[in-house]
């Protein structure tokens, strides 16, 4: 194969000491209030799980209406897991 006659750039792309603006990866800067949670966020993860643990907790003490009912149960599950799901969106 023939060697190209064209000249190759000085300029060092790729390799141990080339800065991040010369490869390319530099990213820009994202504003400061985009990476916070509302404040109504937290509130509502912490009301949540403590709701489902009462639910929980008063349906196997036999307080709420009615008997202890598994429904009492799936309602408290699904607002715990619900939390815990609003939990790894928090930021």
């Amino acid at each position: 194969m023939a060697k190209s006659t064209s000249k190759q750039s000085k300029a060092k792309t790729v390799g141990r000491y080339v800065s991040p603006e010369a490869r390319g990866r530099v990213t820009k800067r994202r504003p400061v209030g985009a990476d916070h949670s509302p404040r109504w966020y937290g509130w509502l993860l912490i009301g949540l799980l403590i709701f489902g643990m009462l639910v929980i907790t008063l349906n196997y003490l036999d307080v709420l209406p009615g008997s202890t009912s598994a429904w009492y149960l799936v309602v408290g599950l699904v607002a715990m897991f619900s939390a815990f799901f609003l939990a790894t969106r928090y930021r």
